[in-house]
């Protein structure tokens, strides 16, 4: 039987398939001289280029010269950009330098007058399959705190994120924050139709006040809704990045907000006294609180501080006596990993994600409005009528969170989506034994703490929480909060950030059947 073409080997195969194979493969490769060419492949772009051929000065067993080889990947996440200029094609990309970094980098190919027609055609299709559904040119307002990492964030910025920037022709505006609350005021006073995304390089206390700078507009829906808010980590936790990117990374982020998709999220409304605040990250009273804000002296020994913090405070076995009140709506775990499975396997579009189903959101509210309305009250109105409020006179840990990560390696609300219109809330009795309080900890790293029979884990829309003592920590996205009574709720989809996926945080999820990524 013949080898040769599959139409003759094959008396049934239909010859218009393999014409419309080959007419693909001719239009996805673009021939860049004589030795060169650039193919779009399935999730990359192939180089293949005799000149990459070349003696190594290192030899293979010290007798034998290795030669490099003549093709390279570059996947199409890394493409910054390609164009083509009077004589040549120019394709801008992110090289990994280590596995943590990348710089940018340039191909370069002389084009002849002829051709440009075709090589403009192909340009258009590797943007294409390189930005997919990520808006492209980004216009970016950049807010560096220059007391930020030890007081490198500008360094940072400078050496890692704006070359990436650059090549990418996003149009950048930056500005430095001068003092605490100086963001609260830029946001504010913003115009977020000039804008698409606003970058804090910083730790997660910047785009803290970034949304709560948004939240104080008369717009504040459409603010929120209009532009996207950005971490480029520059602080001892990050969150918000590994949460959104998967990376602490200054120059992987840049890329992550180059590619970024837009995608909503769910913010919380805080009530304490008279002041409203919006949280995007986490709430915490008892160990967290006080592992994080009590060793604001230690910020020199970096993340390590917090596991400090928390092994002196587990050795005391420190409680927190307080009541609290919650708006459960999904109770256990095993209906937890139910919602996960259905969340991971919808995928819808940026409007159905956003939309507040109508018997949740209250008649007086508009998108051209202010803040939502709140459906549950505040601290200072009376308790709502379906919650009650419970003692709790061994509370060792209160977290509710938002984000899947805390800070690196640290996924403490495994179960936790970016707009699935609930918060994460995490209890944790304090007079548990030492030995099972070290295994909670160390399970969180490892992603068993969801499943560990000590840990109380609810999907919630609003909780308020009544502290007994009259000292202690309240930390909302890792900042200091009055240590008073407060009360939450959740907005559903009222914020936008840029995430890798589109609607889910990065790293592990919950399975039905336990811990585990899902596909």
């Amino acid at each position: 039987m013949s080898t040769g073409d599959a139409t003759i080997s094959n008396p049934f195969a239909d010859p218009a398939l393999h014409d419309d194979r080959h007419r693909f493969v001719e239009e996805s490769t673009l021939s860049v001289g004589r030795n060169a060419s650039l193919t779009l492949g399935t999730d990359s772009l192939i180089v293949l280029d005799e000149g990459f051929t070349r003696k190594e000065p290192i030899k293979c067993c010290g007798l034998i010269p290795s030669k490099s080889k003549t093709t390279k990947a570059i996947p199409f996440f890394n493409i910054l950009w390609a164009e083509v200029s009077e004589f040549d094609i120019v394709i801008h990309h992110a090289h990994p330098i280590s596995k943590d970094v990348v710089r940018v980098s340039v191909i370069e190919y002389l084009v002849e007058k002829p051709e440009r027609p075709q090589v403009t055609a192909w340009v258009s299709k590797l943007l294409d399959r390189a930005y997919g559904e990520s808006q492209r040119n980004k216009r970016i307002k950049v807010l560096i705190n220059p007391y930020g990492g030890k007081g490198s964030a500008q360094k940072w910025y400078t050496r890692d994120i704006e070359p990436i920037f650059t090549a990418a022709r996003c149009k950048v505006d930056v500005e430095r924050t001068q003092f605490q609350g100086h963001a609260v005021e830029i946001a504010e006073k913003l115009d977020t139709d000039a804008y698409d995304v606003i970058a804090s390089c910083s730790g997660d206390g910047l785009p803290h006040e970034v949304f709560n700078g948004l939240g104080r507009k008369r717009d504040a829906q459409r603010a929120l809704s209009n532009i996207a808010v950005v971490q480029l980590p520059c602080g001892s936790g990050n969150a918000m990045s590994w949460s959104l990117n998967g990376t602490d990374s200054n120059s992987m982020a840049a890329l992550c907000i180059v590619k970024g998709i837009r995608t909503p999220l769910d913010l919380v409304s805080i009530t304490q006294g008279e002041k409203r605040t919006l949280s995007f990250l986490s709430q915490s009273l008892g160990i967290v609180a006080e592992s994080d804000l009590g060793t604001d002296n230690l910020r020199w020994l970096g993340s390590a501080r917090f596991t400090y913090g928390f092994l002196v405070r587990l050795l005391r076995k420190t409680i927190y006596p307080c009541d609290i009140a919650v708006k459960v709506e999904i109770g256990t775990k095993a209906e937890i990993k139910q919602h996960c499975h259905a969340q991971y396997h919808s995928r819808l579009s940026m409007e159905e994600r956003r939309r507040v189903p109508e018997q949740s959101k209250p008649l007086n509210s508009s998108d051209d409005e202010g803040l939502p309305v709140l459906r549950y009250g505040s601290i200072t109105d009376d308790l709502p009528p379906d919650w009650n409020l419970v003692p709790y006179d061994n509370l060792g840990n209160f977290y509710a969170g938002n984000m899947k990560y805390m800070a690196a390696d640290s996924p403490f609300f495994s179960a936790a989506f970016p707009n699935d219109g609930y918060m994460d809330l995490v209890t944790i009795d304090g007079d548990i034994r030492r030995s099972t309080a070290i295994k909670l900890m160390l399970s969180v790293e490892s992603g068993k703490f969801f499943d560990m029979p000590e840990v109380l884990y609810r999907k919630i829309t609003g909780y308020r929480i009544i502290p007994r003592q009259k000292d202690g920590c309240i930390s909302i996205d890792g900042e200091r909060a009055p240590f008073a009574p407060f009360q939450a709720e959740v907005h559903h989809g009222l914020g936008t950030v840029l995430s890798r996926n589109g609607h889910l945080y990065e790293g592990e999820g919950i399975s039905p059947s336990g811990p585990g990524e899902l596909n």
